[in-house]
């Protein structure tokens, strides 16, 4: 932990409706905390319209409720707002900077059909354009979303038919790099990123488009619940860290809620 309190950034990659994986992001963000207090909690599920909501919320000017409310939360995120109550009641607890990370997610719809060069620069919500995604990135994103299934109009990771889910994908992975690359600006903090892990696995995404922003010095850290780790998976992230089986921290859930 003390390692990685000195990076620029560290990515802790989630599955946005596991209770269990949310924690475990908290107990990571505690755990760098004391080693750093210089730092930025930047959140995939917010975009840059809703930073002053965030302020706000830090300071302490809203309640729960209100914060929700004012944030959209049900428009921009949706999943179960308790998932991630405890980490942003910490934030605001130690005085933790809250970074929203997102764009406006019709840009992610625009891009996707029309290309970045079709994008005037005042409309792309402070995104630059993408880093062409690796052939690897780009099988990566084939195989997760179905691989050659019949159903699909491309046959192939490098199918011309492929490019509009790519350039959407690499809007939000650029998107994020660029917030992250602006909270690190701001004053050298460590940057810890609340991000799908679907944006940081095997460095693809989002650390790849951190390099090409110049941020370089960054730890992937994913959590699992595979007792050991293949040999397929091995550049998967800097560290994973084993939880215990969803059934176990389900019933603990439930047992704490009680």
């Amino acid at each position: 932990m003390n390692r990685l309190s000195s990076k620029q950034a560290v990515l802790l990659g989630e599955t946005h409706d596991r209770y269990d994986i949310h924690r475990w992001q908290l107990h990571v963000t505690a755990g760098l905390y004391a080693h750093n207090t210089n730092l930025v909690v930047g959140f995939e599920m917010f975009p840059r319209a809703t930073q002053p909501v965030l302020d706000a919320w830090g300071a302490g000017d809203l309640d729960n409720e209100a914060f929700l409310e004012k944030v959209g939360w049900q428009t921009v995120w949706g999943f179960p707002a308790d998932l991630y109550m405890p980490i942003f009641d910490f934030c605001r607890q130690f005085k933790i900077p809250m970074k929203a990370l997102n764009c406006r997610r019709p840009l992610v719809t625009e891009v996707g059909k029309l290309g970045w060069e079709a994008i005037a620069p005042e409309d792309r919500d402070g995104v630059t354009p993408a880093k062409p995604a690796t052939s690897a990135y780009r099988q990566y994103l084939f195989d997760i979303t179905g691989g050659g299934s019949p159903a699909r109009k491309a046959t192939s990771a490098e199918d011309p038919a492929f490019d509009r889910f790519v350039r959407a994908q690499q809007t939000w992975d650029r998107a994020f790099a660029c917030n992250i690359a602006e909270a690190h600006g701001e004053g050298g903090p460590l940057v810890v990123g609340i991000i799908g892990r679907g944006h940081l696995e095997y460095g693809h995404g989002t650390p790849y488009q951190l390099a090409d922003l110049g941020i370089t010095d960054v730890a992937v850290l994913l959590p699992s619940d595979h007792e050991q780790i293949v040999a397929a998976q091995r550049d998967i992230a800097a560290a994973m860290y084993r939880l215990p089986p969803i059934e176990h921290a389900v019933a603990k859930r439930n047992r704490d809620e009680v």
